[in-house]
């Protein structure tokens, strides 16, 4: 039965509603939350009533007091959802919109390597990081015995270390407008165009492969020697470059550990999309993973608890404030 009013409600009834409606929100959380049975869970009987006090009190008075909180309509709220990746545990075999780029000679390099004939640019930046050693942590040393699994052992890399450079800059140097050449050539340039001098390259995963074993890596800087050759890298041509037995592909120690190579041996290697990504150690690291992103972002697995307990604290705080009865 609602409770009759007659009048304006004086403030205690209010007062009394409010503490109605905690209860009653508290009691939902809780059957919603709780399981049966659990040492939480007791006192359902309180519970049960006071959700029928609170639902009485807001028949009564519906617009005097806001609704309590309903955790299905909040679930089917505009809130943006952590983006959801499938993972399959194979690469793709039939088809899909990228195709392999077979026999590609792959160099090794890494992120602070000094220049040297095979490599005549420092890589202490990168083609679109000025300060990529900086940012990754340090120096991705390459000798085995300063390595960690798949990472540098003096330093948790504060990015990918799989990553990989690919002969093309959809950035015009000097100038840092965004050449013609990308807005005709790569693949899914309108989708991610931005403004003119942002690149629409850096952070894309590839798939290399050697042998029976495949692995995953992002797309960090441009070479090896050429920064324009399109054609090659979202075409069908060979590379052009003519140094180093005519590289088209950079990697990094992690990527040539764990497909067991050294350098200047061949692969094959395509486009991904981010969906396509397995399980791996390319997800582990990395402030541009967009795997290590999104797990930064799931809520926490104690959050429905920590909600209980507030809802709790809000409910005492208002019975501790309640005035006597007299």
């Amino acid at each position: 039965m609602a409770l009759p009013l007659i009048g304006s409600p004086s403030p205690c009834l209010l007062r009394f509603l409010v503490g109605c409606i905690l209860l009653g929100t508290l009691a939902g959380a809780e059957a919603q939350i709780l399981t049966p049975g659990s040492a939480l869970s007791g006192g359902s009987r309180t519970t049960g009533s006071a959700s029928l006090l609170a639902a009485n009190a807001m028949a009564s008075l519906p617009n005097a007091l806001p609704a309590p909180f309903d955790p299905a309509a909040a679930s089917n709220s505009a809130t943006p959802s952590l983006p959801r990746v499938f993972a399959p545990s194979q690469p793709r075999t039939s088809y899909t919109r990228y195709p392999w780029k077979r026999n590609i000679v792959a160099t090794v390099f890494w992120i602070g390597e000094k220049p040297s004939a095979r490599n005549p640019t420092p890589n202490n930046k990168s083609s679109w990081d000025k300060d990529w050693e900086s940012n990754f942590g340090g120096y991705d040393d390459p000798d085995d015995s300063s390595r960690l699994g798949f990472r540098p052992k003096k330093f948790v890399p504060r990015q990918n270390s799989f990553y990989i450079a690919l002969p093309y800059n959809d950035i015009q140097p000097g100038t840092y407008n965004t050449k013609s050449s990308a807005r005709e050539s790569v693949p899914w340039f309108k989708k991610e165009f931005q403004r003119s001098g942002q690149t629409v390259l850096k952070g894309r995963w590839i798939a290399i492969r050697r042998g029976s074993k495949v692995c995953y890596a992002q797309w960090e800087d441009c070479g090896p020697f050429e920064t324009d050759d399109w054609e090659y890298v979202f075409g069908d041509k060979r590379p052009s470059n003519k140094n180093n037995e005519g590289a088209g592909l950079d990697v990094s120690p992690a990527i040539k550990s764990y497909l067991g190579f050294s350098t200047n041996a061949t692969c094959d290697w395509r486009f991904v999309d981010t969906e396509e990504v397995p399980e791996g150690p390319w997800r582990d690291y990395g402030d541009n993973n967009p795997f290590v992103r999104a797990k930064s972002m799931a809520p926490s697995a104690d959050a429905p608890a920590e909600r209980i307990v507030k809802l709790r604290e809000l409910r005492d705080e208002y019975l501790r404030n309640m005035p006597l009865a007299r």
